[in-house]
């Protein structure tokens, strides 16, 4: 029969079980809250933690750790796919989208945003300062120049000669996964096919609020006015501070088709853990056309109010970015096809 001192270690080393992690997801425990934390999509995302953890630590809120730690990737010119920098549409246009969510479910929203180099921003006065959830266009550029932000080219010369060498055939082919890839490669000349991609960004803080942001220059030689899902909530990016928060990256057309965030919260809401959840939402995706689904990447990543986290994806090469008290580190998520 235990004494009492065995009984009390007995039940310390269950406990400190609790904490366990898997290879890429998060704290199991619901007992304790594991914050303050960000996760972040694609290895960038590491530099972009790096900015919202200055705000996290110094018992900062999630809302502006999300806006200040996606502004790094926006500025960033050697990101060809987000803000400044981002690769333009077929007719020479850097047009961005951008929202971003609070934890009592305020949200903002900009589409097709031309001229400024950080459309968070303007999203969060979206959200802060009218009755709007959505500004779009010149609407959106009125509004932002109107509150002090400046108009800028956005184009780089480095994305122009890109974009120039792409309308030699104006041949629109994605390629899987080349947020990861080097545009120095061979196999990636400027005339050749490209993606784009986002930064989704969730973070818990330690009052343990979640919020969420995500920001984009969108699809490569897009049609001009195309919008994916990276500024509408529900799609790109959705907080629900009872349950958890999500966000997506890759095919936006596919993700909006299932309302891809707000599922994969659902999913959470249901009891399935952050990788359970957005393996649901994949397999939706996959199941809804599986020839298709062999040709296109979507990911999905969540962060639970517990503090743990997840990510799904359909092809192989998806990574996401955590910063915690306890690590900062890059995974590879787990995928439908190997």
């Amino acid at each position: 029969m235990l004494n009492r001192r065995k009984f009390l270690g007995s039940s310390l080393l269950a406990s400190t079980g609790l904490f366990l992690k898997t290879k890429n997801e998060g704290i199991k425990s619901s007992l304790v809250i594991d914050k303050p934390i960000v996760i972040s999509t694609w290895d960038f995302g590491k530099a972009a933690n790096a900015a919202a953890w200055e705000v996290l630590s110094k018992q900062g809120r999630a809302l502006d750790a999300v806006e200040e730690g996606v502004k790094i990737p926006e500025s960033d010119p050697d990101n060809h796919s987000v803000g400044y920098g981002g690769l333009p549409d077929r007719d020479g246009h850097v047009t961005l989208d951008a929202c971003i969510m609070d934890e009592n479910s305020n949200c903002g929203s900009v589409m097709c945003l031309e001229y400024i180099v950080h459309p968070i921003s303007v999203a969060r006065l979206v959200m802060e300062k009218t009755p709007h959830i959505v500004l779009a266009g010149d609407g959106a550029l009125q509004f932002a120049l109107a509150n002090g932000f400046k108009k800028e080219n956005l184009l780089t010369a480095e994305s122009e000669k890109m974009w120039k060498e792409w309308l030699r055939n104006s041949k629109y082919e994605p390629v899987i996964n080349i947020e990861n890839k080097k545009y120095n490669d061979k196999s990636l000349s400027p005339g050749g096919p490209f993606n784009h991609d986002t930064i989704g960004m969730l973070a818990l803080d330690n009052n343990g609020n979640l919020s969420g942001a995500c920001t984009t220059s969108g699809m490569a030689f897009k049609m001009h006015g195309r919008v994916g899902d990276s500024p509408i909530i529900g799609a790109g990016l959705f907080v629900d501070n009872e349950i958890g928060s999500a966000t997506s990256t890759g095919v936006g057309e596919e993700v909006i088709r299932i309302v891809g965030s707000h599922l994969v919260v659902e999913n959470m809401r249901l009891g399935l853990s952050p990788r359970d959840a957005c393996r649901k939402a994949v397999e939706r995706i996959v199941k809804r056309d599986p020839e298709k689904a062999k040709n296109l990447q979507v990911g999905f990543l969540a962060l639970k109010k517990d503090g743990s986290f997840g990510a799904f994806c359909i092809q192989k090469g998806f990574t996401y970015a955590v910063r915690s008290t306890h690590e900062e580190k890059i995974y590879e998520s787990e995928s439908w096809f190997s």
